[in-house]
């Protein structure tokens, strides 16, 4: 059976509204290992080590641990292209690693970030908005019986320069995650909608203006806008940022720590890559943990010395 019409089309005329109302999610006190799950623009990093950079200055006494384990490709609705990566490989789905990396990271916090792949950029289609969905129900139970808490982020903007009818399914799938905070009482934070707007008032000043030049991967202002939204989802006062440069204005040493920050988390993530093992072919190969860990001594001496500073 086709998907209502005329629910969609409501469902979409509204969505723009939804994100007006955000709630916020402050992490929980005794949080201090957060896992991000996500696919290749969470294993890209740059948002992530943004969120990871201000919490650090802002909370140094909660030694936040944050754990990036994206994975380019992957899917929670298992699907995948006939001819993904001109036939090399398939999607990786991320139930072949869930376990493990539940079992080896241990979790209080997991954000994920799914959807960007999960419709395979073909247009709307009941049964692949199924899988999608049935994947992010998947993913939530698994989280929360691991006794972990789990907030999804809505999926980046995909630039409907690229494809108005992957641009749509995008939308839908954002508001069917935004809808989860009233029909479950799942934590959504939603950046899809708010990005959506960004990228309209921008292409109103600049017709050129754009936060993926391929339509999926956001530059560093959409890592920016992605970071901004997640941390004004966990309640932290960043409103008035426009740029990562504005996020640490009030700290001296911002920048030197982001700096070391990016530094621990390329090495962090490809460490807990190795690690919880995946499928996905063509990642740089990361230490053993216990080598990780050494290389890392250095890098948390000279932020600890900055945070001194500041």
């Amino acid at each position: 059976m086709q998907i209502s019409k005329i629910f969609w089309t409501v469902l979409f005329a509204v969505g723009i509204q939804l994100w007006a109302f955000p709630q916020e999610y402050p992490l929980p006190k005794d949080s201090q290992r957060i896992v991000f799950l996500g696919n290749s623009i969470t294993y890209q990093g740059t948002f992530i080590s943004y969120i990871d950079t201000y919490l650090t200055l802002r909370y140094p006494e909660k030694a936040y641990e944050i754990i990036n384990l994206g994975l380019p490709s992957e899917t929670v609705s298992g699907l995948s292209e006939p001819n993904h990566a001109d036939g090399k490989f398939p999607r990786p789905d991320l139930r072949e690693r869930m376990e493990r990396v539940l079992a080896h990271t241990q979790p209080d916090l997991v954000i994920a970030n799914y959807g960007m792949n999960d419709g395979i950029y073909l247009p709307l289609d009941d049964d692949r908005f199924d899988k999608f969905k049935e994947g992010m129900d998947w993913m939530h139970r698994a989280v929360e019986n691991s006794g972990a808490d789990i907030i999804h982020v809505t999926p980046p903007v995909y630039d409907e320069r690229k494809g108005v009818a992957y641009a749509n399914v995008l939308d839908i799938y954002s508001d069917w995650l935004v809808s989860q905070r009233y029909t479950k009482e799942w934590k959504v934070i939603d950046l899809h909608w708010p990005m959506r707007k960004a990228l309209e008032d921008q292409r109103a000043k600049d017709p050129d203006f754009a936060f993926a030049q391929d339509g999926v991967h956001p530059n560093e202002a959409g890592h920016f806008l992605m970071a901004k939204e997640v941390l004004l989802g966990l309640g932290e006062n960043v409103e008035n940022a426009n740029t990562i440069e504005e996020l640490l204005t009030d700290f001296p040493e911002g920048v030197k720590v982001l700096q070391l920050v990016q530094q621990r988390q390329v090495i962090l993530r490809d460490a807990w890559l190795r690690q919880t093992g995946h499928q996905r072919p063509g990642l740089a190969e990361g230490m053993p943990m216990e080598k990780a860990t050494q290389a890392l001594v250095k890098i948390d001496a000279e932020i600890e010395k900055l945070l001194v500073l500041k």
